[in-house]
């Protein structure tokens, strides 16, 4: 049986517990003996890294200890799988540069509605946008079948290198009320290898509804299973 390892915490805006409880079974029932840590001390332990075969987090800012940050980029560099969503991968530890070198790229911003339509809450950052499947996500085992979706919610404008694989992107328009002066096409799904692991960033997931879409879904649950290292030693 492959070992998972459920990481959670952080900001609690992005409800770490409930949203990691949405795929406990979904693990389980793959072959996973699923661990849950609330805590990101569980990095600096290096026997019980070295064998894990997933790592899920869900861990909004917050910080990291070097020593964890540290066991972590080992353990994926030696074949342990690492994915996550939203901000709970790709806006964790904004002050390690270590970290954001490991995923490849990072939350920037998400950029709001029309000034004069806010409400003050968070819906002030729901845009319904497209989440647009690349020619490489066409085929690729994580998003193959799926189409372009749209989505309510945070559109994630990221910061981002060139090693990674991007399977889905979105695209931010220009409007008045906004400083650039050309579309922006961010990564919303991508993965990376990282020495013999595999990494899978999905950035929407703000909210339960929006891991409960069907693609988001899916490719989250895809994610896992293509992370895994038992996956990427077949």
């Amino acid at each position: 049986m492959a070992d998972a390892f459920v990481v959670r915490g952080g900001w609690a805006g992005h409800r770490p517990v409930e949203a990691t409880e949405l795929f406990l079974p979904y693990l389980a029932r793959n072959g996973f003996d699923v661990h849950v840590h609330d805590s990101t001390a569980i990095y600096a332990d290096q026997a019980v890294m070295a064998g894990t075969d997933l790592i899920v987090q869900c861990v909004t800012m917050s910080s990291i200890e070097a020593e964890e940050l540290a066991g972590l980029r080992a353990a994926v560099a030696a074949g342990t799988g690492f994915t996550g969503w939203h901000g709970g991968i790709a806006d964790s530890f904004r002050a390690s540069s270590d970290y954001l070198q490991l995923i490849g790229g990072q939350f920037a911003t998400h950029p709001g509605k029309e000034p004069g339509c806010r409400v003050q809450d968070e819906t002030d950052n729901f845009l319904t946008h497209t989440v647009a499947i690349t020619p490489l996500g066409r085929d690729h085992p994580i998003t193959a079948g799926l189409t372009d979706f749209d989505l309510t919610t945070e559109q994630y404008w990221v910061l981002h290198d060139d090693l990674i694989d991007v399977l889905a992107t979105t695209t931010h328009p220009v409007q008045p009320w906004h400083p650039w002066h050309r579309p922006i096409t961010s990564p919303a799904i991508w993965t990376r290898q990282w020495g013999a692991g595999r990494i899978v960033v999905t950035t929407p997931g703000h909210s339960l509804d929006v891991l409960a879409n069907p693609s988001v879904r899916t490719v989250i649950e895809r994610g896992m299973l293509w992370a895994s290292r038992t996956a990427s030693a077949s």
